[in-house]
């Protein structure tokens, strides 16, 4: 319903800022992280919104990128993660390496965060990794040599994708990175930059 908020940031409390526009005021809940980035108070502010609706519940969710509302997109999607829960994870864990842990398996990863013990980890990753499956698969259309750094680079394509970006501007935004002496998550990163976070 809401695709993003733009207005004067009125408030910032615990785990919500309220942002007036048009003369209304919206309260928006937010990652703390995301409160604490999102600038000052009368400051002109611009937040990525989900409209969340629930027979008891009618709230708005609010991101600083699009890859933070697309994570908390796909773990709404997961059956037992309501939107406290993904707001929770969002705290605790980067798009990028929320991406990472669900290409690559990584319980250990999602367990780390508070609240997620061992079975909603496993089942975070498995509901999520079978939605992408069509990602994993990819291969690279970059000619390299080197087959670890094209595990690399399909690696990080995957989990770019699962942030939400299409192949053709993963591919587009690659061919500029050199990627060399990268570790997966730096080439997450330098991706995210180009393509426009």
């Amino acid at each position: 319903m809401f695709a993003y908020i733009k207005g004067s940031l009125e408030m910032k409390l615990n785990n919500y800022v309220v942002i007036e526009t048009g003369g209304i005021g919206y309260k928006i809940f937010m990652t703390d992280t995301s409160i604490d980035k999102i600038g000052d108070i009368g400051s002109i502010v611009k937040v990525h919104t989900y409209y969340y609706v629930r027979e008891d519940n009618i709230s708005l969710y609010g991101f600083l990128t699009n890859e933070e509302l697309r994570m908390f997109e796909l773990l709404l999607s997961v059956s037992g993660v309501g939107a406290k829960s993904a707001i929770t994870i969002l705290s605790c864990i980067t798009p990028s390496e929320f991406a990472i842990a669900i290409i690559s398996n990584d319980v250990a990863k999602m367990k780390k965060v508070k609240g997620v013990g061992a079975k909603t980890a496993e089942r975070i990753i498995l509901e999520l990794k079978d939605k992408l499956k069509d990602y994993n698969g990819a291969e690279i259309e970059e000619k390299k040599n080197n087959k670890v750094d094209e595990e690399k680079i399909s690696e990080a394509i995957s989990a770019l994708q699962v942030l939400g970006y299409n192949r053709k501007e993963i591919l587009q935004a690659m061919e500029k990175i050199d990627t060399d002496k990268l570790e997966v998550e730096d080439i997450i990163r330098k991706g995210l930059s180009l393509l426009g976070v």
